[in-house]
This record gives C-alpha cells, sequence and structure tokens, in this order.
C-alpha cells in the first residue's frame, strides 16, 4: 500500500490533480478566466507593458499581498485587535482604514504614483476649514453672524453661522451684544475676534470646533473674500500637484456671493471670481510646484432643486461667463443631493433651451452630470442615468447604479462616456460598507471607461487633497486592481479631460485615437506614460528586495 499523505483519498478513488481529466478541467477554468480578462478595462494596457512597467506591477502585488497578511486582520493578535476596538481586515472601509493606510508601503508607493486628472471634485468642499479659519484670523475685516443668538449646543451645531467681511470698525463689536448672547441682535455682525474670545466652549482654541463639520454655505461665506479665496486656492493647487495630479476640472455651485479686497457690497456677477481664478493659477504656474500643472478648469454648476426660472438664469450666468472666460468655463452639471432633488427628466425642457442658447451665442458647454448615485433600482435618480446618457453628457458623475443597467453600460461603452468613481465618498455616505461591495470592479469588468475621484475630500474626512486615499483604496481592497488597473484608470483621467473646448467629433477622435493622435490630449497622455515610466523605474529601486527577477 502507497505511503502518501492522501492515501485515504486513493483508497477513496478520489481524482486526483495529476489525472488527465482534471488537469483538462483546470485548463478550461484558466482559459475561461483569461477570456474574461481580456474584456476588463485595462487587457490592452496589459499587453503592452514595458518590462520595467510590467516589473513594478509585480513588485506592488506582491507589496499587497504581504500588508494584507501582516498589517490587517491576519497579522493581528486578539490583544492588540481589541485595543485597537476595531476590526481590520484588507478593504475595511475608509473610516476605519486611514490611520493606517498611511503608515504603509502601499501608500508610500501609491502617494508618488502619477494620477493624470481630477474630473470630479467640489471646489468649495477641498479646502481645510481650520486653515479658513486661521485665514480669517489673519484678514482683517472678517465678521461672524447668525439669525438668532447661540446658545445651547443644538444652535452650534443647527443654527447656520456665516461670515463676511465688513469695513467697519473693530470697535463696533465690542459694545454689541456677543453671539453667545440672549440679547445678540439677529443678523449684526460682530468681530471673528470677538466672538471667538467670547466663545463659551473654550474661547479662540475652542472655537474652531464650533465649525469643524463645515456646510457648503459656512465654507463659502468664509471662502469667498478675496485675499481668502487666493490664499487657499494657491494652496490647494500646491496640494493636489504635490499628490501627482496635472490638471483639474472643478465644480463650483455658482449661488455664493464674493467680495473683492475692501469691499463691502458684494460682486453682482462671477467675473471678477474668474479673474482672480485665472490670476491665481498663472501666479501658481510661475513656481516651482506648478511649472508642469494644466491650467485648470471650471464645470458651472447650479442647484438641481431650484425651479425653472432660476436654473435658467444661472444657466444665462453661466453663458455670458464663458463668452468672457472661454478657457476657464468647460461644462455644466446640476448638484445636490440627488435623491433629493428634481430629476433630469423633469428639467429635459429648460436643458434644451439651454443647447439652444449656447448654439445661437456659438459657444461649446457641454455636460457632465450627476447621475445614478443612488442605491435604487428604477426609480427616478436611477433612471437619471437614461437621461444623461440621452442628453449626450460627455462623462457621468458617480453612476452608482450604473452596474444594474446591462444595456446602458453597453450605450456608455458605444457612446465613450466615462464614469467618474468616487469610492470614498460613496462609501462616507453609506452607498457602500467598503471598497469590497462597491460597484468600481463590475464595471471595470465589463470594460467600462472609469477615473477615480475624491469628491468633497475636505468635508468628507479625507484629512488631505489628492487621490492617494481613493486610489490606494482601490489598490488595496480590489485584488484584481493593481498597478496596471490604477494606471488605466489614470490614463482615462487624461483622455477623458475636457483641456479645450472641442465639437463632440473631435472629441470622440481624442478619445478614440489616445496617444496616437495629434492633439494637446495626445500630448498629455504621452508626458503621463513618460512620467508612468520614471515612477515605475523608482518602484523597481526602492523596492529591489522584492523583485523576483520572474518574467
Amino acid at each position: 500500500m502507497a505511503n502518501t499523505e492522501n492515501e485515504w483519498e486513493l483508497e477513496e478513488g478520489i481524482p486526483q490533480v495529476g489525472d488527465p481529466f482534471i488537469q483538462q478541467y483546470l485548463k478550461g477554468r484558466d482559459a475561461l478566466i483569461m477570456e474574461e480578462r481580456k474584456r476588463r478595462h485595462d487587457a490592452n494596457l496589459r499587453k503592452s507593458l514595458s518590462p520595467i512597467a510590467a516589473r513594478a506591477t509585480k513588485i506592488v502585488s506582491q507589496i499587497r499581498a504581504q500588508e494584507q497578511n501582516e498589517l490587517w486582520s491576519s497579522g493581528l493578535d486578539e490583544v492588540a485587535a481589541h485595543q485597537a476596538d476595531e476590526i481590520l481586515y484588507p478593504g475595511v472601509m475608509f473610516n476605519l482604514a486611514k490611520g493606517r493606510m498611511e503608515n504603509t508601503k502601499l501608500w508610500k508607493i501609491v502617494e508618488k504614483m502619477p494620477k493624470g486628472s481630477l474630473l470630479h471634485a467640489h471646489m468649495d468642499a477641498m479646502f481645510d476649514i481650520n486653515f479658513l479659519i486661521d485665514q480669517a484670523f489673519s484678514t482683517p475685516g472678517i465678521h461672524m453672524l447668525a439669525p438668532k443668538p447661540l446658545i445651547t449646543a443644538h444652535d452650534y451645531e443647527n443654527v447656520p453661522v456665516l461670515f463676511q467681511y465688513s469695513s467697519q470698525p473693530l470697535e463696533a463689536s465690542e459694545d454689541k451684544p456677543s453671539i453667545w448672547s440672549e440679547t445678540y441682535e439677529p443678523s449684526s455682525l460682530i468681530s471673528i475676534q470677538k466672538a471667538a474670545s467670547s466663545f463659551p466652549q473654550g474661547g479662540r482654541e475652542g472655537f474652531p470646533g464650533m465649525v469643524a463639520h463645515p456646510t457648503f454655505p459656512i465654507v463659502d461665506s468664509l471662502l469667498m473674500y478675496e485675499p481668502i479665496f487666493r490664499a487657499c486656492f494657491h494652496r490647494l493647487l500646491a496640494q493636489l500637484a504635490e499628490d501627482g495630479i496635472r490638471y483639474v476640472e472643478f465644480r463650483i455651485g455658482f449661488v455664493f456671493q464674493f467680495r473683492k479686497e475692501g469691499n463691502d457690497k458684494p460682486e453682482e456677477d462671477h467675473l471678477e471670481w474668474c479673474r482672480v481664478v485665472e490670476d491665481v493659477v498663472a501666479q501658481f504656474k510661475q513656481t516651482d510646484a506648478g511649472k508642469d500643472f494644466y491650467d485648470p478648469r471650471i464645470i458651472w454648476t447650479t442647484l438641481r432643486w431650484f425651479d425653472n426660472e432660476t436654473i435658467v438664469n444661472s444657466m444665462k450666468q453661466c453663458i455670458e461667463t464663458k463668452l468672457e472666460f472661454p478657457n476657464l468655463i468647460s461644462g455644466f452639471d446640476l448638484v445636490g443631493q440627488e435623491d433629493n432633488g428634481r430629476p433630469l427628466v423633469d428639467l429635459v425642457p429648460v436643458l434644451f433651451w439651454f443647447r439652444k442658447q449656447c448654439a445661437e451665442e456659438q459657444v461649446d458647454i457641454p455636460f457632465f452630470f450627476h447621475a445614478g448615485e443612488c442605491l435604487g433600482d428604477g426609480d427616478a435618480t436611477d433612471h437619471n442615468l437614461f437621461d444623461a446618457i440621452l442628453l449626450g453628457t460627455r462623462r457621468i458623475g458617480h453612476a452608482f447604479s450604473l452596474y444594474k443597467h446591462p444595456l446602458l453600460i453597453d450605450l456608455v461603452k458605444e457612446k465613450k462616456i466615462l464614469v467618474e468613481c468616487c469610492p470614498i465618498s460613496n462609501e462616507v455616505l453609506r452607498l457602500a460598507s467598503s471598497i469590497k461591495s462597491h460597484p468600481l470592479p463590475a464595471l471595470l469588468s465589463r470594460g467600462v471607461p472609469v477615473s477615480l475621484c475624491n469628491d468633497d475630500p475636505a468635508i468628507l474626512g479625507h484629512g488631505r487633497n489628492g487621490l492617494t486615499h481613493d486610489f490606494w483604496q482601490a489598490l488595496q481592497g480590489l485584488e484584481n486592481v493593481d498597478l496596471v488597473g490604477l494606471s488605466m484608470m489614470a490614463q482615462n483621467s487624461i483622455r477623458w479631460s475636457c483641456y479645450e473646448d472641442q465639437s463632440t467629433a473631435e472629441w470622440k477622435a481624442g478619445i478614440q485615437n489616445g496617444v496616437m493622435g495629434k492633439g494637446l490630449k495626445a500630448e498629455r497622455l504621452q508626458a503621463f506614460a513618460s512620467d508612468f515610466e520614471k515612477f515605475c523605474e523608482w518602484v523597481v529601486l526602492e523596492f529591489a528586495e522584492y523583485d523576483t527577477g520572474d518574467d
């Protein structure tokens, strides 16, 4: 009788792995897996990898496997896990992973990686609130106001406080009741210095905690005074460039009031704000940090719950601003919580009107719609995907529910529409419990073009600007997304960037031709390819101990 570990299997007549028919099954299995991989988003890129990029990809995958075993659930003993009071595993939700992810080798790699373009980011949700408050304290004339006295903890959390520049002397606040007093006159201006020094819960030091979770109106009231905006915007551009981002299309709702330095009255339109944006960009590009940064552009947005008249007025302002700043305004979108606003089908008449007005004014303002940022299946919000596609959107923001629609997936691929995927935003807003339950893998496996975006990083708790968190979460949590997959999504972000105004035919040709084209987009894809190759060389040198040398 054979003395083997599987002796009992032989006695039972269980087939062995080496048996011809089992080998035949395994070959068929491998062939099926390979056939599916041919349909993935990164299949063509994978076939054309340079030797150095292929080596870097293997190294990064080995580091990921090691860290999954050593740093997450399987690497923690019960005592450490209990002390951490958290359940850690590869792909755990962002808020639990954040503190640990930023100390990993994988983080160091992703942080260094060139990331192409950031295509879905709300500008006023990208500014660190503590930096904003520091700027407010160091800028003369900043005041605070509220519609009622702020007395209780409920008031601190729910009453909409605002900030505003005023030329009135600081002494004018001294004789007024504090904003924390029952005798405070509603909506009267109190200097931020007095408001902070008299704050009942810690004075100046405790004051920033009152606005630790700011709303868009609070942020805009702090941000949209020229000196503060200039400082914050320049810092933001530097943060993005440092993270390996070369181009951004900022979305911002043009519902804010902007004040020039020393002006009590806000501007009647947004032209001066646009001038300041272009001025700050020009200054930033003269610095070492900004010398390789491309001119960012703005997607004009208005709120989807507004009535038709308000939306049309915003559309008119959009066209007027586009005529004045043709290189700055790149497109149009409707924002705000999608399921609390009007569905796109309800807005079809005004959207057709807008397209007609653009044609008459001879301006090109394409649509970049939010759609399908929901858990529904067949409801009005989910059906926004149908309208976004029919209305000719060039990209779709979020498209979280797209994976439920096989026909729409085919249309998105056929019409060359990119999905602006924001995985951490979707986690924090509870559309997905973690990256492992996110629909991103379903889209990638079907060959849908996707770019990774950060949406609202300051408000959602990223702690920094850039794309490293979202890139890391996808790489660490999804086994089928390796360095090649990340590179493909970064390249997609460049191919679908609206660097310049283009007709629909020109736009699609630029996407189709990619790096082989002759225009600006092709040049920037070539620049990325060069940057990525240098990055891969760095990976191979920096982590040489993981390089097995296998082909």
